[in-house]
């Protein structure tokens, strides 16, 4: 995220004792050639550069400065006014951005998405981008940039505007703590920020290690990042290195700089310790200094072109992701291409300039509303609601819709039903397909809660992924679902048997890892999770254990899932009944998003049958492996004989490229509870007979 002193006369300067202050052209250049890797990479090679980690590190460098100056002159530091002043330079910038991406929204986007970005304005709006991120655990950097938001980019800026709150609280207790105890203020601050520096640089390799996509966007996993701009500020003053060595310093840490998003696994190693490689190669820069030499990295860092890059910098960087997510849903194409990222870096250009000629130049002279407190929180308060007033209406007209739509459900969108036999079709002629964009961020199959304590496993491993259905009036039964996403959403229309038969059921699952024995080609930690499910699994005596037993590919594949029927035959012989479910289809591309674009009877978004699910060889093969586990095959509820539909019943299918809405498997609740029946007794029957 580009600082927030986002112009050339708020470039850095470098204060040494008893020294003047001077620009330092080469620290613009820098901030230029960071987010012009940041958007590169974003845009050709689909890679993460390190040029954020560049970015929080300037941001604190610049922050550092600016109070350590306030402190040794005696200046009164002023949090109020300066929080004032340094979010009235942010927040309009982020209004125009904002506001532009909502109305090309309107204009390019899938109804469907409308929720989700919706969702993270305000979040954007408020800096809590990255905590919603985290939430989500998305995939910020997925190769299919046209299913990503045009507002993620914000969770940096989120996590610099959190910043900018702490950090002048961590210098106001600084100074206090050195005026009580008669201290130096730099002693103090030295050793604040240097404890900051050492456990958040601790967290941050702990939880990268355990939960690298939520540690990504965690401000306490990136604290050190700050820390570390700040301690460069602190000793700064007191570096001094031949010349020569200053030119070595410069080019080695330029050339590491550049190559780090080549050589590092950035979006799947930061921020831990690994991200100590861009923040080094920026502070080699930094402390190299102007060199006066003709061939020192400073003469390349300080031309013309790179500085007023880097006066653009912030407005660059809010602007080059919604421009090239936008771009890509126009285009319907999964990568701009050479000549289409050059449109894309043009026109982000022309965007940053005139954000930053209109908007925040003005904004930034405007010294009236410097003059009073109230004048600078009536600028906040109006960019605010020019973001607020439409995001709330446009909110509140999606829900007057869904609310509109989910009245007459019932006889309109039947799903699932409709494939029954005997089924009249009673709906509206214009009757429209739900869940509606309003309701979309709520068909993700959720859980009730976290396992109960006599549900918990002991394992954190396991208990980080363990959920409950409890429905009321529930008795001693026990049902457990293990194995990923795909095993996780038939807990739906397992809540349904759950409340019939008085049963609890549980949820052990874990994204990407399917259930099945070890050393068959699962990653460690999926081979470490499914042992630990095993045993719990063994513990709990369950009356019946339910999990995916095949997997289809886009491709239309299907295979029994490696190491399913050994660990199904586990479970039989320690007596309890596995219930193996086939999977679904699965699509490279997106159904739903292609009825928005082509229709509900466009060809491309209704498939034919037998090149996404093929016939249930698979299943019969199961039954041979695993003899008398029950088997549930729902693909004719799913597909109709010829093809596999995006909607049926007047309801979405599919939330993606492979799972199903909740709304649908709601309305295959009767068929799954035929064939649950019909191989329950079957084994109950089976059990009775057993020696």
């Amino acid at each position: 995220m580009p600082v927030a002193e986002a112009s050339r006369p708020a470039a850095p300067r470098v204060i040494a004792e008893g020294a003047n202050p001077r620009f330092r052209p080469e620290v613009q250049g820098l901030r230029a050639l960071a987010v012009l890797m940041v958007v590169s990479y974003h845009i050709w090679f689909g890679r993460v550069s390190g040029g954020v980690d560049v970015f929080l590190l300037i941001s604190a460098f610049l922050l550092a400065l600016s109070f350590l100056r306030k402190v040794d002159s005696g200046k009164p530091l002023d949090l109020a006014r300066h929080w004032l002043h340094q979010f009235k330079r942010l927040l309009p910038a982020v209004v125009v951005v904002i506001l532009v991406t909502l109305g090309a929204t309107y204009l390019f986007v899938p109804k469907s998405r409308w929720t989700d970005i919706i969702e993270q304005s305000w979040a954007s709006l408020f800096y809590v981008q990255n905590w919603v991120l985290a939430s989500n655990a998305v995939d910020y950097y997925a190769d299919d940039h046209s299913l990503v938001s045009p507002l993620q980019h914000f969770w940096s800026l989120s996590v610099q505007g959190q910043v900018f709150i702490l950090w002048p609280l961590l210098f106001l207790t600084s100074s206090l703590l050195a005026r009580r105890y008669r201290l130096r203020v730099r002693g103090v601050v030295l050793l604040v920020f240097g404890v900051l520096f050492g456990a958040s640089l601790g967290f941050s390799i702990w939880e990268t290690y355990t939960n690298q996509a939520y540690a990504y966007f965690d401000t306490r996993a990136r604290l050190w990042e700050f820390s570390f701009g700040t301690l460069l500020a602190l000793a700064l003053p007191y570096i001094r290195l031949p010349r020569l060595l200053r030119i070595v310093a410069g080019w080695v840490g330029l050339a590491a700089m550049v190559s780090g998003g080549f050589l590092l696994d950035v979006q799947g190693e930061f921020p831990g310790y690994v991200a100590l490689w861009p923040l080094i190669a920026a502070a080699l820069i930094i402390v190299a200094g102007q060199t006066g030499s003709p061939v020192g990295a400073d003469r390349l860092l300080s031309s013309k072109p790179l500085v007023r890059v880097g006066d653009l910098s912030y407005a660059l960087y809010l602007w080059h992701w919604p421009v090239l997510v936008l771009f890509l849903i126009w285009r319907d194409a999964p990568a701009p291409g050479v000549f289409g990222g050059l449109v894309v870096i043009a026109l982000s250009l022309g965007l940053a300039y005139l954000t930053m000629r209109f908007v925040e130049r003005p904004l930034r002279a405007l010294t009236w509303a410097d003059r009073r407190r109230r004048r600078a929180v009536i600028v906040l308060a109006v960019c605010l609601g020019l973001v607020a007033a439409p995001l709330t209406g446009w909110q509140q007209s999606l829900r007057v819709e869904a609310e509109r739509i989910a009245a007459n459900a019932l006889r309109n969108n039947p799903g699932a039903i409709a494939l029954e036999p005997g089924f009249v079709d009673r709906s509206d002629d214009d009757a429209p397909v739900i869940p509606a964009v309003a309701r979309f961020e709520d068909e993700a199959v959720k859980l009730d809660g976290p396992c109960s304590e006599d549900n918990r496993p002991a394992s954190d491993l396991l208990a980080s992924g363990c959920g409950e259905i409890r429905p009321k009036g529930t008795g001693n039964k026990k049902i457990i679902v293990v194995g990923d996403s795909h095993s996780q959403q038939w807990g739906v229309p397992l809540r349904h048997i759950a409340e019939d038969e008085g049963a609890v059921v549980s949820l052990i699952f874990k994204g990407g890892c399917s259930f099945g024995e070890q050393g068959y080609g699962r990653i460690p930690e999926c081979d470490e999770w499914n042992e630990l499910a095993k045993e719990y699994i063994e513990e709990q005596d369950p009356d019946y254990v339910v999990a995916v037993g095949t997997a289809v590919n886009a491709a239309g594949m299907e295979d029994v899932l490696p190491g399913f029927p050994e660990a199904a035959r586990a479970m039989e012989g320690a007596g309890i009944d596995v219930v193996a479910v086939r999977d679904n289809p699965r699509f490279d591309f997106s159904p739903r998003e292609c009825v928005e674009k082509e229709g509900v009877h466009a060809a491309e978004c209704n498939r034919d049958r037998a090149l996404h699910l093929p016939a249930p060889v698979k299943t019969d093969e199961l039954k041979r492996l695993v003899p008398g586990m029950a088997v549930l095959d729902l693909s004719d509820s799913i597909c109709l004989p010829d093809t596999c539909p995006a909607v049926i019943g007047n309801v979405y299918v599919y939330l993606d490229t492979n799972h199903l809405t909740r709304t649908y498997l709601e309305t295959l609740t009767r068929e799954f509870g035929r064939q649950w029946e019909a191989v329950t007794s079957r084994s109950v029957t089976a059990r009775k007979a057993r020696p």
